[in-house]
């Protein structure tokens, strides 16, 4: 028995360090082609410029849909070059916010349509696949509702697709309130990193990248080549993605572009993001990733790559069982010798950590802000993504397994300032789900953990049994100040 546990605790340890080794590559990647990857900006509109179809998919989005039709209209582009399809799924006030918005942008001379469906079948992927049956653009240039793009946004990503086998071009996500609270900090220190080192460092190498379903442009022929929008999972833009470039077309990722958005500012929103995001990239897994593996026409570095994007959510699961295992592993330890050697080995695995600092620090160089604030938010970054390990656990587990559930999206609040205040927002979630009381009892399971380890002085695991209990402690704060306020 003591054997088989600490085989089934070395599968998710040695996954999460070959994961670590493949973000290595990809810190190598990034550093080796920063000067081309960050490059010049591109502000010389193409001789003549194609027509661009923007979408904006719309969802009960009554706070920031009138500032996100107020960026799109104000693109630096020419008026009669460019259509915007506001596809609004809406059920509330929104409706009405947009009608009024939509007789002022039309005084400007302005190529607008409001697009409203029967119902909101397939949700936002239904919702893009239904205005691109309509559209006239060569180009699709898709936005969410809580970004707000700059002026010159086409023009910086347009010239790109002069390449004919360019399908995508994606650009950096911004912060309009990074600074809101150490929760929307938090964020922002891990999203860097995504559209830094990991989409820097895949694209630098021809490797597969993912459209982040907004703040991009995609050719239309692409779209129809994969086989068009489809929603059986809850991440459509990452498996599009996949089919896209499974067919060859090359995306284009520009670092030097920045579209800001809005943070979620409030527990249950965050929740309700990292529970889709998880969720739809386990759901892909199990519709993508043995054609990625499968490919031969890819080379090896390119699928080995793909497998690890695609699997990128099972990291929390592999943290999920480390620490649910780290009891009988500690008991194992204290009582025999047997092993070892065993744990001399697992010892060098913590190489993953510095890999991981790294990985965040390469990016956070670029704030400014110094080592010793990297340090306090990387710390507390990982506190805070330990302390979401069972509830992202449970959407990958929900993603293989096939169990389907609607798209929820992430309510939006217009929250930008710390002045701003995001109480008696009517997409507020007020309710404390199952998972809520289940993350108090693994609080207090870590608590009863680290108590045991004192007794037998088994001091090996207890950095990261304080880490874990500090997690759930920092997750269940914010869930309840939520609530009561």
């Amino acid at each position: 028995m003591e054997l088989f546990i600490l085989v089934i605790y070395a599968i998710p340890l040695v996954f999460v360090f070959s994961y670590s080794l493949v973000q290595l590559s990809l810190i190598i990647n990034y550093l080796g082609s920063r000067r081309s990857a960050i490059g010049g900006r591109q502000s010389a509109m193409v001789e003549k410029a194609p027509f661009v179809t923007i979408q904006l998919p719309i969802y009960n989005e009554l706070y920031v849909v009138e500032r996100l039709i107020d960026a799109v209209a104000a693109f630096d582009y020419p008026k009669e070059r460019f259509e915007i399809q506001v596809l609004d799924d809406s059920t509330d006030e929104t409706v009405g916010i947009i009608t009024r918005k939509l007789k002022q942008i039309h005084a400007l001379g302005i190529n607008i349509q409001h697009i409203r469906r029967e119902d909101r079948k397939g949700f936002k992927a239904g919702a893009l696949a239904f205005g691109m049956k309509i559209c006239k653009g060569e180009f699709i240039a898709i936005f969410d509702a809580d970004f707000i793009p700059p002026v010159d946004f086409l023009q910086q990503t347009i010239p790109h697709f002069a390449a004919p086998n360019v399908g995508v071009v994606q650009t950096r996500w911004q912060h309009l309130n990074e600074n809101y609270s150490l929760l929307t900090q938090l964020q922002a220190f891990g999203l860097d990193a995504h559209f830094t080192i990991e989409q820097g460092g895949r694209n630098s190498k021809n490797h597969f990248i993912n459209f982040n379903g907004t703040a991009g442009v995609w050719r239309k022929s692409t779209i129809e080549d994969a086989g068009g929008w489809e929603a059986d999972t809850l991440t459509e833009d990452l498996d599009l993605s996949y089919r896209a470039q499974m067919r060859d077309w090359k995306f284009v990722y520009l670092e030097n572009v920045g579209c800001p958005a809005e943070l979620p500012v409030t527990m249950s929103a965050v929740k309700s993001q990292q529970y889709r995001w998880t969720k739809g990239a386990a759901e892909c897994v199990v519709k993508n990733l043995r054609k990625v593996v499968s490919d031969n026409h890819l080379s090896i570095s390119t699928r080995l790559h793909g497998f690890y994007h695609l699997m990128n959510s099972a990291v929390f699961v592999a943290v999920f069982f480390l620490s649910i295992l780290s009891l009988p592993v500690m008991l194992i330890t204290s009582n025999s010798n047997r092993f070892e050697v065993f744990f001399r080995y697992t010892a060098l695995f913590q190489v993953s950590w510095v890999i991981l600092g790294c990985f965040y620090w390469i990016s956070f160089q670029k704030t400014g802000l110094g080592f010793l604030e990297f340090v306090k938010r990387f710390v507390l970054f990982l506190l805070f993504m330990m302390g979401l390990s069972f509830h992202n656990s449970i959407a990958v587990v929900e993603g293989w397994m096939g169990r389907k559930t609607p798209f929820v999206r992430t309510p939006k609040f217009n929250v930008n300032k710390q002045s701003d205040s995001w109480q008696g927002n009517k997409y507020l979630t007020q309710n404390l789900g199952k998972s809520t009381w289940i993350e108090l009892l693994l609080m207090l399971y870590f608590v009863f953990v680290l108590i045991i380890e004192i007794r037998l002085q088994s001091f090996g695991l207890m950095p990261f049994h304080l880490m874990l209990i500090v997690g759930y402690a920092s997750v269940l704060f914010y869930t309840f100040k939520q609530v009561r306020r």
